[in-house]
């Protein structure tokens, strides 16, 4: 795990307005939300399906057409 240091801009008030990253710290955490944008996409395809086999399942139809 990678720990983010942002750097912070600030504008006249006091308030932050934007965060400066690192490109490793920028390059982590894009490619941690592209992780959670896939694992999300897998869990809607589970929960959506309606038929699901198991793996000795497929491996006996394919050894029958004798395609394994």
């Amino acid at each position: 795990m990678l720990t983010i240091n942002p750097k912070y801009i600030i504008d006249d008030k006091g308030e932050k307005t934007a965060a400066v990253l690192t490109m490793k710290e920028y390059d982590f955490l894009i490619k941690c939300l592209e992780d959670l944008e896939d694992i999300l996409e897998m869990d809607l395809i589970v929960e959506s399906a309606t038929d699901f086999r198991s793996y000795q399942e497929i491996r006996l139809d394919l050894q029958k057409e004798r395609r394994l």
